[in-house]
């Protein structure tokens, strides 16, 4: 085990055992991304590629905003991601510039053998000594937890700022004071 592994470990057990849970998730996230990580690259495949090879395999045909959506990502970092996978023989597009849709090639439908095998490699090592009832409650709870918040977002009417709207709330500049 790393020591950053100990680490954060030791940080949920002894520092802060009540600590927010959406902390908790995010380092178990991190670590369940890392796994795959890891083995996605033995096959030359990037973690972002994964992402939308996996929208991709249950339907493909989406426009790149369906495809943006599903996979939780701009569209701009889909567009960069689309050009690179086409050019690996992935995927194509078709269609003009208002509606773009994006097709597997064989190759992209053929790395669905050889890929999910290894998320589902990383699912069990991750549940390895954990009992299947607790993993049942762990499910519940978190897809309670993602429900509530789509509901409370939904309740709100308000969409997330884009990356560049973000950025720009730090860069305000303040106006000079008039001297009297």
């Amino acid at each position: 085990m790393s020591a950053r592994t100990e680490t954060i470990l030791r940080h949920w057990r002894e520092a802060v055992p009540d600590d927010r849970l959406a902390h908790l998730v995010k380092d178990a996230t991190r670590a369940l991304v890392r796994a795959l990580q890891m083995r996605l690259a033995e096959h030359k495949v990037s973690f972002g590629h994964w992402t939308f090879l996996r929208v991709l395999w249950e339907g493909d045909g989406l426009t790149q905003r369906e495809l943006s959506d599903e996979a939780g990502v701009t569209e701009p970092t889909t567009f960069s991601a689309l050009k690179a996978m086409e050019r690996l023989g992935y995927i194509r597009r078709t269609g003009d510039r208002q509606k773009v849709r994006v097709f597997l090639t064989p190759r992209g439908r053929a790395l669905k053998r050889v890929l999910v095998p290894l998320a589902e490699q990383v699912n069990a090592v991750a549940a390895r000594g954990v009992r299947k009832a607790d993993i049942a409650v762990a499910r519940a709870a978190l897809l309670a937890i993602i429900e509530n918040l789509a509901r409370e977002e939904a309740a709100q009417d308000k969409r997330m700022p884009s990356t560049r709207a973000l950025a720009r709330f730090g860069t305000k500049r303040k106006r000079p004071r008039k001297r009297a």
